[in-house]
Order: C-alpha cells, then sequence, then structure tokens
C-alpha cells in the first residue's frame, strides 16, 4: 500500500494551551484533519531560525503554511500603522520566510493559507493592507476562481469560503498571480508562478471542508500534487 505524501506544516506559536503548562508549538486540528482527510500526512514542524531545509525536510512532499498572527510590517518595509495589527513575532517571520523561499526554489507543492499567503506575497517582494476597512473575521464569501480551478481541483469556478483575515495583499510579489477575488475587491487567491504545483488562499479551507466539498477538493489537489511530485524512497 502507498504510503501517504508527507506534509509539512510549519507550527504557530502559541503563548499557553489548555493541554500544556508553558508555551506551546501548535497546528489547528481541523487544518490536520483536511490534510489527513485528503489523503496526507500532516507533520507539524518547529520553527528553528537558520534552518537547513535540505535536511529538515528530507522526505517530505509538500508544504502548507498555515494560518496565524500578523507579520510584522518591517518585513515588507513599512512601521506599524494599525492599531489592530497584532502577535508580531520576529522568529515566526524569518523562518516562515526562509521555508516558503526554499519550497518555491524547490518546485515542492506548496498550498498557503491566510498568513501563509501573505508571508509568500512578502517573501516575493510584496506588501499587505495592515488592515481592512471591512474585515473578514468570522465572514462567509462567496467568491469566484477565475483561472486554475482544474489544477485546484475544482468542479466548479464559485465556492463558499470562510474567511477570518483582518489584512489582505496590497502590492504583489513576484509572480504572485490573482486568480479569485472577494466581493469588496481584495485577492482571495493567488498562483505562484515558476515554483510547480503553488497556489495560496486568503480563505480557510479546513473550517468548512466537512459540508463544502470544493475546500476539500483544493487540499486534496495539494495532496496528490504532493504524491506525483515525490522522490522515490
Amino acid at each position: 500500500m502507498e504510503t501517504r505524501p508527507r506534509i509539512a506544516i510549519l507550527g504557530r506559536f502559541a503563548e499557553h494551551t489548555s493541554a500544556t503548562r508553558y508555551t506551546a508549538i501548535v497546528t489547528a486540528t481541523k487544518l490536520a484533519n483536511v490534510v489527513w482527510e485528503a489523503g496526507g500526512e500532516p507533520l507539524t514542524m518547529l520553527p528553528v531560525p537558520g534552518s537547513d531545509w535540505n535536511e529538515r525536510l528530507r522526505g517530505i512532499d509538500g508544504v502548507l503554511m498555515p494560518g496565524g498572527a500578523d507579520v510584522d510590517p518591517a518585513s515588507y518595509g513599512e512601521a506599524i500603522s494599525s492599531e489592530h495589527v497584532y502577535g508580531v513575532n520576529p522568529v515566526q517571520d524569518e523562518v516562515d520566510i526562509s521555508l516558503v523561499r526554499w519550497a518555491f526554489a524547490n518546485r515542492i507543492p506548496v498550498l498557503t493559507i491566510c498568513r501563509g499567503t501573505q508571508i509568500a506575497n512578502v517573501a516575493r517582494g510584496g506588501t499587505l493592507h495592515q488592515h481592512l476597512d471591512e474585515p473578514h473575521l468570522h465572514h462567509v464569501s462567496h467568491v469566484t476562481v477565475d483561472e486554475d480551478t482544474e489544477a485546484l481541483g475544482l468542479p466548479s469556478a464559485t465556492l463558499t469560503a470562510s474567511c477570518y483575515h483582518h489584512q489582505a495583499l496590497n502590492a504583489l510579489g513576484d509572480g504572485v498571480v490573482p486568480i479569485a477575488h472577494a466581493e469588496e475587491g481584495h485577492i482571495e487567491a493567488v498562483r505562484y508562478e515558476g515554483a510547480g504545483w503553488a497556489f495560496g488562499l486568503q480563505w480557510h479551507p479546513e473550517d468548512n471542508f466537512e459540508n463544502e466539498p470544493a475546500q476539500l477538493a483544493i487540499v486534496r489537489a495539494f495532496i496528490d500534487a504532493a504524491r506525483s511530485s515525490r522522490a522515490p524512497r
């Protein structure tokens, strides 16, 4: 029986959890669940500055960059201009950026979600809106995907997206191509050119994949790409 593709999910720092006495490295249960249901093996990675990703990701078939707190505006050449910017962590930013750059350069399949999409844009030289006039927190959006529906495994171009973000992409980084927009006009999905199978969502497919088949289809397309590109072992 073929083994599941191994999917690296970079862990997020948490100040406390109900199961630990100290700070923690976490992956959302629903995010791990959607990777599993799509056929992958989710593996949480510790964010370590100066990581040798060639070594650490040996045997990994795909990289999923998850949601999380805000990216430090200094990473894209700005000072904090909104009181709503929260949870900035320089170590998280540094490791996120180095991992996504490595994954793109090595053409390993990549799916970015929410903060993950924002950090990927920054890693490619783009900027962010630090706070939307109409934040998409606990927000359901009807999104139309303008292109790449087949690559994303979508049976149709429209889907219901569960959003939880107060920031959005502003100036686009090199090779970051918009493929879907929210009704309010900001970008909700992108393709990363020159990186193999590499897409980014601003919404959270893990939130409603159990009753929205399109969300599971996207993650399954990612897992299939990871399976197809895996090195023999």
